[in-house]
């Protein structure tokens, strides 16, 4: 296993840069679960950084072995120069710079949209990455088909909004970067009907047939959507509230509506 011991070293200058989000190539994969979550789905990892106390578990040291196997590139970094490019603030002591996933569109069109009851996912100017990986969760829990991510919205893969996913961006189907009318468009092609989450909507969340294919579609944290981005949608839906209460965290409303499609395919699937 080759050893780093310089702060100067290339391959922790490269690390911090993978971190930072400035290699558009790789993501930064950092702590064990999320080591075991990559190992166990397709993601090409390109290089392993360990500290010199890793692997004294038993978790640490299969986990070790089966990144031997997969044929990654090790390396063994001083615990005080680990920590410096962690971006965590207890780090695990393990980290993977793996090949970014490809989120094309053309990739993403190779799935089936009418997968797990067709229901697909499109976050509009999301910028908050525990939101994004926290929806990346609850939609893989609750089986969508693939989500969209627009342009102007956080990465789905930075640290943090893959720490929210606990892995669930590495397994899904994603198209990031894409326009709205080109996802509007792309909906209209395969027949989903489009149904956004609005506050002023009158119709309830639960009162539609989620057993139809659809495009389910959230707008930013503070702004949502737009008026006329509004009306190129279907179907506009609500959540009704008590007590004066106006709105809900994002990934919260997206939970809650995601698990009533999902009941509602439950009962005849």
């Amino acid at each position: 296993m080759n050893k780093i011991t310089s702060r100067d070293n290339p391959k922790l200058k490269h690390a911090r840069r993978v971190r930072d989000g400035k290699a558009a190539d790789e993501i930064f994969v950092e702590g064990v679960r999320l080591a075991e979550e990559a190992l166990s789905s397709d993601t090409v990892i390109n290089s392993v950084l360990i500290s010199s106390n890793f692997g004294k578990n038993t978790r640490d040291a299969q986990l070790v072995r089966a990144l031997e196997n997969r044929g990654s590139a090790l390396y063994e970094v001083d615990e005080r120069l680990l920590r410096s490019i962690a971006d965590t603030k207890n780090s695990q002591g393990v980290l993977l710079l793996c090949r970014r996933p490809d989120t094309s569109f053309s990739r993403f069109e190779q799935r089936d949209p009418k997968r797990a009851g067709g229901l697909t996912i499109f976050l509009s100017r999301v910028n908050n990455p525990a939101n994004l990986g926290a929806i990346l969760r609850t939609a893989e829990a609750a089986g969508v088909s693939g989500v969209i991510v627009s342009r102007n919205s956080t990465d789905a893969f930075s640290p943090r909004s893959l720490r929210a996913s606990m892995g669930s961006a590495l397994r899904l189907s994603i198209w990031e970067d894409a326009a709205f009318d080109d996802v509007t468009g792309w909906a209209r092609e395969h027949g989903l009907i489009t149904t956004a989450a609005d506050i002023g909507a009158d119709l309830d969340y639960a009162a539609i047939d989620w057993n139809r294919l659809r495009l389910l579609v959230f707008g930013s944290e503070a702004e949502g959507l737009s008026s006329s981005e509004l009306a190129e949608i279907d179907e506009q839906i609500r959540i009704p509230m008590e007590n004066g209460v106006e709105s809900l965290n994002l990934a919260v409303s997206c939970g809650v509506i995601l698990f009533e499609a999902k009941r509602q395919r439950s009962l005849i699937g």
